[in-house]
């Protein structure tokens, strides 16, 4: 017969390995799935400066590979197999993988979410290096320079004011002249001297050989090309979570986040939440990391009232 682990934790940012770390020191010795390539988004962050611990900073890599090799110590168990499909309309749940299926009596959903991408022919190469898609998070590094923000939501306007503590100029560029943006929050951006505005343009690609040095951007009336002078790109087109596998099981949002009731819980009684896939607004690692301590404290205090009860 197959085990039936304590909780099954599906994700390895800093959401789903927090959540391994106080689940394994409770002796739940939960079962992490971390998929074939682990760590989360802080795998393809360079330095992180802004994570408790660190005066120094550490790179993005390091911090989660530190994180897998606690959450293993205290006893908890990392494959790196791709989850393929999650049944939870009874329990023992279960949730399939590209190699064996695995039962549980819980599961800490912490599968994250991904920042949307123009697909240029060379931003993911520059990513780190001046391509960005989070202005609180890189934004330091950008201290007297001039960057371009690509958004015409809320979000870039949010960007943009928060990068003019840093830079010296912050270039919004949109393709049309009307902006999704609500009212006061484009007020905002538009009153402030630092940022500019240039519509009815596209970003077509990103200039530079080992750092951002530009961009090529696209009339989108006329399509007439032209260059752009800049030091860093951050793209603020929206995240997307990771929940396509969850749909018509848990509760998700109009956005397709997981709706969170009573803390880290979910609409199905042992099923717990944490991390980006349900965080819309921080989208941060620490705090990512505290509802990962929060949902593995849930989980333990759930199967402890259940044991009690039967």
């Amino acid at each position: 017969m197959n085990e039936i682990f304590n909780t099954v934790i599906i994700g390895s940012g800093p959401a789903g390995l927090t959540a391994a770390i106080y689940a394994s020191r409770a002796e739940l010795k939960p079962l992490v799935i971390a998929g074939l390539n682990p760590g989360g988004q802080l795998m393809q962050t360079t330095e992180i400066e802004n994570y408790p611990g660190f005066e120094n900073g550490i790179m993005g890599p390091e911090l989660m590979q530190t994180m897998i090799k606690q959450a293993e110590k205290f006893g908890s168990k990392v494959i790196y197999e791709n989850v393929e499909s999650i049944d939870l309309k009874e329990q023992p749940f279960k949730v399939k993988t590209d190699k064996a299926e695995y039962l549980a009596k819980t599961v800490i959903i912490a599968m994250g979410a991904d920042a949307n991408w123009l697909n240029l022919p060379n931003e993911q190469r520059l990513r780190g290096k001046g391509v960005s898609a989070c202005a609180t998070c890189d934004g330091f590094f950008f201290k007297n320079k001039e960057v371009v923000v690509v958004g015409g939501g809320d979000a870039a306007m949010e960007e943009a004011n928060y990068l003019t503590k840093f830079v010296n100029k912050v270039t919004v560029v949109h393709r049309s002249e009307e902006f999704k943006a609500s009212k006061i929050m484009l007020s905002r951006a538009q009153s402030n001297p630092k940022v500019s505005f240039m519509t009815n343009s596209s970003v077509v690609d990103v200039l530079g050989t080992d750092r951002v040095e530009g961009v090529k951007l696209k009339d989108t009336k006329t399509g007439e090309e032209k260059d752009f002078k800049t030091d860093g790109l951050f793209l603020a087109i929206g995240h997307t979570p990771n929940t396509k596998i969850l749909e018509g099981q848990v509760e998700l949002d109009v956005k397709k986040y997981v709706v969170v009731r009573n803390n880290t819980r979910t609409n199905i009684e042992g099923v717990f939440v944490a991390g980006d896939i349900s965080d819309p607004r921080y989208r941060q690692a620490v705090s990512a990391a505290g509802v990962g301590a929060m949902a593995a404290l849930d989980v333990e205090k759930y199967l402890a009232e259940k044991e009690h009860k039967e």
